[in-house]
């Protein structure tokens, strides 16, 4: 058995870093602002498909960049779920995508990710979360969008 501090919340140990908010989607790339990978030692990101438009596919990666702002943008290798599809009946199903902080180009600089969840050829329900964990402060901080935490 894992011995915890009980004084930790699991929602202070794995905050909610980025978010892509449920909805109908139509055909484009949807992403999560940038996480800062200084904040943690690693992300877990969620992708949930809801009900998949007609022949609909959905895709989902890391990115890194240098910034905030996006500089130099570029796929994390190995960090991208395997397509899901509409055809293939992954309606209402999950995918999760994990990443350390030092899988990024650490050597170049890179120490930003985010979550970008394509969704191609029909309108589709999906929605994304990006937990933070290992934070290097304690108590980490949700987005402000975290509307409310009950202890």
């Amino acid at each position: 058995m894992v011995t915890r501090n009980p004084n930790v919340l699991p929602s202070n140990a794995a905050p909610i870093a980025g978010v892509i908010d449920p909805d109908a989607y139509t055909a484009a790339a949807y992403s999560t602002a940038w996480i800062s990978m200084r904040d943690f030692g690693s992300i877990l990101a969620t992708v949930m498909a809801g009900t998949l438009g007609a022949s609909a596919t959905l895709d989902a990666k890391l990115e890194q960049a240098t910034d905030s702002s996006g500089t130099g943008v570029k796929d994390i290798t190995g960090k991208a779920i395997t397509q899901l599809t509409q055809a293939g009946t992954d309606s209402d199903k999950q995918a999760q995508i994990n990443c350390r902080a030092d899988e990024l180009d650490v050597d170049n600089s890179f120490d930003y990710a985010r979550l970008t969840v394509t969704v191609a050829v029909a309108t589709s329900d999906i929605g994304a979360i990006v937990q933070g964990f290992d934070a290097r402060y304690q108590p980490a901080a949700d987005l402000a969008s975290v509307d409310e935490i009950v202890s």
